[in-house]
């Protein structure tokens, strides 16, 4: 396997920018994926050609079979699976410092003209809020994700079948063997294959669930800050209402907070005037 440190040390800044299931995904990721197929896989599958065994003595007829039955190599496959997954990450990962940098030198700016201004994208804490633009880049590269985590497994089921290796074939429509006898063909260590293909259909399943989690949590979470600040804005009015208008209040307790007008009593007789101010007592 090659070296993944450089696609490791881009992933691991991701971490400061991304939420708490997005930071779970990365060790799948990392834990999972890179390091059992780094570790384990490739060692299962080594040089696949030369275990692989056809009684069949006719020139090219034991590479014909094995390209019949392993179109590409598992290994490679699933190394082509990682790093298409990982590139939406690592797009929203530089979307991410070009608006953080972005934001910085505007702070500088309005800092040197002494204009005091609270950072849109990141906290107190220094960490990134992902709100605004980078909402949608986040959620964006979630949906792609999840499709190119779907698109790899049915691509998987589609070229290679049935999960499970099989430990011997017949291989008899592959030319240049022969199409009267053919070839049997046996694969080695078919159990031990078996069971690296399902695990890793199983962390692709994990994933894809980490994503559409995350998308669900982001969802939350903005929904509930607009229901926040709603609420404030509105407690806000009513303070503002209140304080312009103190007879309000008064009126709201007693009446089940519907604010009481006064009663206009010009253009009234005097009567009149004696009748409305005896109603007046009567109901307070």
């Amino acid at each position: 396997m090659g070296d993944w440190s450089y696609l490791s040390a881009l992933l691991d800044k991701v971490q400061s920018h991304s939420t708490v299931v997005g930071k779970i995904w990365m060790s799948v990721l990392f834990l999972f994926r890179i390091f059992v197929l780094g570790a384990a896989a490739d060692k299962v599958w080594g040089d696949e050609v030369s275990e692989f065994y056809c009684d069949s003595h006719e020139p090219g007829c034991k590479h014909a079979c094995y390209n019949w039955m392993f179109p590409i190599s598992y290994v490679h496959y699933w190394v082509l699976q990682i790093i298409f997954v990982s590139t939406p990450t690592l797009v929203y990962l530089g979307h991410a410092v070009h608006i953080i940098h972005k934001e910085k030198r505007m702070m500088e700016q309005l800092t040197g003209e002494g204009v005091a201004k609270k950072p849109k994208y990141i906290d107190d804490r220094g960490k990134v809020k992902i709100k605004g633009i980078l909402f949608c880049t986040y959620m964006t590269q979630l949906v792609f994700k999840i499709l190119l985590e779907v698109g790899f497994t049915v691509a998987q089921f589609y070229i290679f079948g049935s999960i499970f290796i099989v430990r011997f074939f017949k291989c008899e429509q592959t030319p240049p063997c022969a199409r009267s006898t053919g070839a049997q063909c046996y694969i080695s260590r078919p159990t031990e294959k078996t069971i690296f293909i399902i695990f890793m259909l199983v962390v692709s399943g994990l994933s894809v669930l980490l994503n559409v989690v995350e998308m669900i949590y982001l969802l939350r979470n903005r929904s509930r800050h607009r229901r926040k600040k709603l609420s404030a804005q509105q407690q806000v009015i009513m303070s503002k209402q209140s304080s312009s208008n103190p007879e309000w209040g008064g009126g709201a307790s007693r009446y089940y907070g519907y604010p009481l007008l006064p009663v206009p009593t010009a253009g009234l007789t005097g009567e009149e005037q004696h009748k409305d101010m005896d109603w007046k007592e009567k109901d307070t």
